[in-house]
């Protein structure tokens, strides 16, 4: 069987100059903040999504998130095919998948969730059953992640991609995830202030499935909202209530697992009120 210039690479000097010989570049990602740089390219009849750090702490980043996916598989999680040794670096190669990330800033630009063709104007603008759908996949597959002892580090929006067509959730960019608990040596974790939780913004403190639970309540709340700024709630006073519990500043007082979370969101949505 040939070899694919893509999946049967283990190491190159330079990555853009490699991805021009072996296929067609059809995107580049520059102003990313992230500290890495990304490309869409076809090899071929498919097409696959190429991210490459440019930074030590994107490098970083970039061997968690191979620990990520060398743990985790679920249909949400876009996969990790392929990773690639640079010179000074690292890429890893995943499939690309059709749709958009719900947030996007770069290095240039921040905001514009609100704007009306904005990816996330017009996921909130979707049907509650279809919201509440992608809800239940980014639940089920941190279940999974929480079965692998893995925490969320990270997890806001920018993770998030919607395919509009079919109306499907995936999440990409789980860079952050970690093993936990782990104890927070710095003072603060990377993420979205909108997300995170209190214990993320304190040195010493223990950083656990807890944490995981607080983010995905602060997900499901933001989501289920028909703007930025939380006065447009389009679900029940039931899955509020779930909400409220989740995102409770005081880790004892959340859901002890993030499958307690998910099982008391689908109950909360048999409830009318």
């Amino acid at each position: 069987m040939p070899s694919h210039p893509l999946l049967d690479t283990d190491s190159i000097d330079a990555l853009e100059p490699f991805l021009h010989e072996v296929g067609t570049v059809f995107r580049a990602f520059r102003e990313q903040d992230s500290g890495c740089v990304s490309y869409g390219v076809a090899v071929g009849a498919k097409r696959w999504f190429v991210k490459s750090a440019v930074t030590s702490d994107a490098a970083a980043s970039l061997r968690r998130a191979a620990h990520v996916h060398a743990q985790v598989r679920h249909p949400a999680i876009v996969p990790l095919e392929r990773s690639i040794a640079l010179r000074g670096g690292l890429a890893l190669v995943y499939p690309w998948v059709e749709g958009e990330v719900l947030y996007h800033p770069t290095a240039s630009r921040k905001g514009g969730r609100a704007a009306p063709d904005s990816p996330m104007a017009r996921f909130r603008r979707l049907p509650v059953p279809d919201i509440l759908t992608a809800l239940e996949r980014i639940l089920e597959a941190h279940v999974t992640v929480e079965r692998a002892g893995l925490v969320a580090v990270d997890l806001y929006d920018g993770c998030m991609l919607y395919d509009f067509g079919n109306r499907r959730m995936f999440l990409c960019d789980l860079d952050e995830y970690r093993p936990g608990p782990f104890v927070l040596e710095t003072d603060r974790l990377p993420g979205s202030r909108r997300y995170m939780a209190p214990e993320e913004f304190t040195k010493g403190a223990t950083i656990g499935v807890r944490t995981t639970v607080y983010v995905l309540g602060r997900a499901l709340r933001l989501l289920l909202d028909a703007g930025d700024e939380e006065r447009e709630w389009r679900g029940s006073a039931a899955q509020l209530a779930v909400i409220e519990r989740a995102t409770a500043d005081d880790p004892a007082r959340r859901f002890a697992s993030v499958e307690a979370l998910a099982r008391a969101w689908r109950a909360a949505g048999l409830r009318l009120g």
